[in-house]
């Protein structure tokens, strides 16, 4: 069996694990970082592309926001449509200036890749049997296969980085963990098409038919969704279908038309909030998508991973520079702050936007009375605009 030894282990090479693995090393602390899946699917998976202000800001000061800044859509504002109207929520001038940037997550996963391998860090893809020992104890262990060989990394702390349904979570000894869930009655269909966005910014758009929202990933790759049922069988959207429902639900008073173009990928998105607590156990602290889920209307699964490992990193790196414990014992109470914020916006917003099947006459007309309220209420609009492009980060 190889053995190997670093001071931090990290399962997953998502956006969590991989800026964690950074951040560390610009910190002076070893990791070793080990994925399941190869580099290519790694690299190519399509996910959530809206970063918030304090997303930006941390891989511009921590040297990963090179491409970013040549690539990235700045927005400042986005479209809230209803009735065929659309109302813009101007980010800058209800919170101080700050603003999204549109950048596929996948992207951001190639550029911290890269950075790992610039600067020579262990890490290892297409990993098997992963496992975890140890972890109450001071040298937690990590055993797994690579390249059909059995090996174990020991270390001081593990990361739990590898998502949902990673083996992070489920290491941690049954009645520790409190769970907090729901799951909502619909999903999103969502397609990738090889056409211009139809709009400078996002939009948003309630219909009586359900939620659409267009989006974008290049200035030449458009990101769409419609409200779905969860079981949605793909097999029934051809592509005529999806736009005709897209210019339908989209459609605003003044007549204008959505581009169309090839469609490269369709997929269903289920519904889901989702929270752990506490986020650390032991020698194990989770991170990302293996502590909490959000529905992506509110635009902060990514964000939410990036703020737990801001925080992890600094608690780590306060232990090996100062010896002190005491930020990495408040690990989960500070990162949860920010995830039930997240939770209760992502939510809010889910709710106000989506039609929800078998919703009253009453409801219906309450859900219309909301929208024109966060549309025409300055106050009510600087809440929705300071949620989405997030809570500043601590100095």
């Amino acid at each position: 069996m190889r053995k190997l030894r670093t001071q931090v282990g990290i399962i997953g090479a998502g956006p969590a694990g991989l800026l964690l693995a950074h951040l560390l090393h610009l910190a002076g602390i070893e990791s070793v970082v080990l994925e399941s899946c190869t580099r290519e699917y790694v690299e190519a998976r399509i996910r959530a592309g809206v970063l918030e202000q304090g997303t930006v800001d941390l891989l511009n000061a921590s040297g990963l926001g090179e491409r970013m800044q040549r690539e990235g859509l700045v927005h400042s504002g986005i479209e809230i449509r209803f009735d065929g109207n659309g109302h813009r929520i101007d980010f800058p001038s209800l919170t101080g200036g700050r603003r999204i940037t549109v950048y596929g997550q996948h992207e951001v996963v190639k550029d911290l890749i890269a950075a790992r391998l610039r600067y020579g860090g262990e890490l290892l893809f297409s990993v098997g049997d992963v496992t975890l020992h140890d972890i109450e104890s001071s040298r937690p262990v990590v055993r797994y296969t690579y390249a059909s060989e059995p090996c174990e990394l020991s270390c001081d702390f593990i990361a739990g980085c590898d998502g949902f349904h990673g083996i992070s979570r489920s290491s941690i000894p049954a009645g520790v963990l409190t769970t907090y869930e729901r799951s909502y009655p619909f999903a999103w269909l969502g397609i990738l098409a090889q056409v211009a966005p139809s709009s400078e910014e996002l939009i948003y758009a309630h219909h009586e038919r359900g939620f659409a929202l267009l989006s974008m990933r290049s200035p030449q790759i458009s990101r769409m969704y419609l409200q779905c049922e969860p079981e949605e069988n793909l097999a029934n959207w051809p592509d005529d279908r999806i736009w005709g429902e897209l210019q339908l639900r989209l459609h605003d008073n003044h007549g204008s038309k959505l581009k169309e173009g090839p469609i490269l990928q369709k997929s269903v998105t289920g519904m889901r909030s989702f929270v752990v607590e506490p986020m650390q156990f032991g020698r194990l602290f989770l991170a990302g998508d293996a502590a909490h889920i959000v529905p992506p209307t509110g635009a902060k699964g990514m964000n939410l991973a990036v703020a737990d490992v801001q925080i992890l990193s600094r608690a780590m790196e306060a232990l090996y520079r100062e010896g002190s414990q005491e930020l990495l014992n408040a690990y989960s109470s500070n990162c949860l702050r920010r995830v039930w914020q997240a939770q209760r916006f992502s939510a809010w917003m889910t709710l106000l936007l989506h039609r929800v099947p078998g919703q009253s006459a009453f409801d219906a007309r309450r859900q219309l009375v909301e929208l024109a309220y966060v549309t025409s209420s300055k106050a009510a609009a600087a809440a929705l605009a300071e949620n989405y492009v997030g809570m500043e980060y601590p100095a």
